[in-house]
């Protein structure tokens, strides 16, 4: 079995699976990618070509193994209080909300293995002081939002952490789990994971007060960027911020917002 052998049909049947499943473009620079995030698939069903993988799928034969496929293709990098000025933002804003003792929902729209959500969780559990406030975390992969609510991280991943937020939120690991972290338990059970594919329309989520949408938009073209945005910003309250990635732009995207600085907006 030649499992590192993909041809050009083969590789467009797997951009088109990804596309329609969740809105991804794959470049033909990700041949290798698919390759090599799909292997011990082909491996594990003693297939020898992508080829019978991508008939298995569309088949449905193995009805869970297209959602397999789907968090294998999906990228997922992310790190602990990543573009710190975000946070600084998201502490002021709490604050403010704090003194107008107005509660707080959040929602890391694209939370991967989950150390954004808990980031914006450290912070909302400083600042909000005895007034309500919620997390949610989703993505469109079962197999990071299983991590994320294990909350369970390699020590590496704690540079970024504040000192204070690393010992009152994090609980350092000993013995078998020596250069580990675990969220705290406490914070843990105030942030809510759930499977949502940003590509198609929303479950009943309620509206935030703030919403992350961060390193996504890079991997749609324009149209499914504004269907996206459309359906992320019709959860996000008037007034609300609106956060992406600093190597993304909503020109040409949308209007119901307006730049706070760069890479944050206002819904007007």
């Amino acid at each position: 079995m030649k499992t590192n052998n993909i041809t050009d049909q083969e590789f467009r049947q797997f951009q088109r699976f990804i596309y329609d499943a969740a809105g991804i473009n794959l470049s033909p620079a990700k041949k290798a990618l698919v390759v090599g995030r799909l292997a011990k698939r082909l491996a594990h069903y003693h297939v020898d070509s992508y080829g019978e993988y991508f008939r298995l799928l569309e088949r449905g034969d193995v009805p869970d193994e297209a959602q397999v496929a789907v968090d294998l293709l999906t990228t997922n990098e992310t790190y602990f209080f990543r573009e710190s000025k975000h946070f600084d933002l998201l502490r002021e804003f709490a604050r403010a909300s704090r003194n107008h003792m107005r509660s707080m929902r959040v929602w890391s729209a694209a939370s991967s293995t989950g150390e954004e959500a808990y980031s914006i969780a450290m912070v909302l559990a400083d600042c909000m002081d005895g007034v309500p406030w919620e997390v949610f975390g989703s993505d469109v992969s079962t197999r990071v939002l299983q991590k994320a609510r294990a909350g369970h991280y390699p020590m590496e991943r704690a540079t970024q952490i504040p000192q204070a937020y690393l010992k009152r939120y994090c609980l350092k690991g000993i013995d078998g789990q020596k250069g580990t972290l675990l969220i705290d338990r406490t914070l843990r059970n105030r942030v809510q994971f759930a499977q949502v594919n940003l590509n198609a329309a929303l479950p009943q989520l309620g509206t935030f007060d703030v919403i992350f949408l961060r390193n996504v938009m890079i991997y749609f073209n324009n149209e499914t960027k504004r269907q996206v945005v459309a359906r992320v910003l019709s959860q996000l309250r008037q007034g609300g911020l609106f956060i992406i990635g600093h190597s993304e732009s909503l020109s040409d995207v949308t209007d119901a917002v307006k730049g706070v600085m760069p890479s944050v907006y206002r819904k007007c």
